[in-house]
């Protein structure tokens, strides 16, 4: 009876394994990333603070996650995320974000974006160069033009 507890027990424990392993989305195919042309908020009453929006897609089968995002035309880029609770609004800086399989993420300023300091003067139009950094699809290179706060570009979108 033992003899045969043993490889029972062994395959009940691979079956288990391979559950939680394609639950958790490691099975399946590859993250695939596209990331869309973005959009960055022109600074304005000469602050050099801005931030940048992007719509990033993940049609493979595994998720991935979005490290950090650089530009050659600005320095001290941050993830950061817009939280309210109870009435309060904050903003708080993340070190990743979930980039989950057959998903899009939208940044807005209402759920995640790049916040920066601009290097130069920018105008309304330039297209700025970037490049977002993801755990296993690597690097992305896009660009985002910019745009006036509160224009309507970059603000309607949510994650989802």
């Amino acid at each position: 009876m033992i003899a045969v507890l043993a490889p029972l027990t062994a395959c009940l424990t691979a079956l288990v394994g391979l559950t939680a392993w394609t639950t958790a989305g490691a099975a399946g195919t590859p993250a695939h990333i596209e990331v869309g042309i973005g959009q960055v908020f022109m600074p304005y009453a000469d602050k050099q603070r801005t931030a940048a929006f992007f719509r990033i897609s993940n049609t493979g089968g595994s998720g991935d996650q979005l490290l950090s995002v650089t530009s050659p035309a600005a320095e001290g880029a941050m993830l950061s995320r817009h939280e309210s609770s109870g009435g309060a609004d904050s903003m708080r800086m993340v070190t990743s974000a979930e980039i989950p399989a057959g998903s899009v993420v939208r940044m807005t300023p209402s759920t995640l974006d790049v916040m920066m300091t601009v290097k130069g003067r920018w105008q309304v139009g330039d297209a700025v160069p970037f490049v977002l950094h993801f755990r296993h699809s690597g690097p992305v290179r896009t660009v985002a033009f910019v745009v006036r706060p509160g224009s309507g570009k970059g603000s309607h979108a949510s994650q989802g």
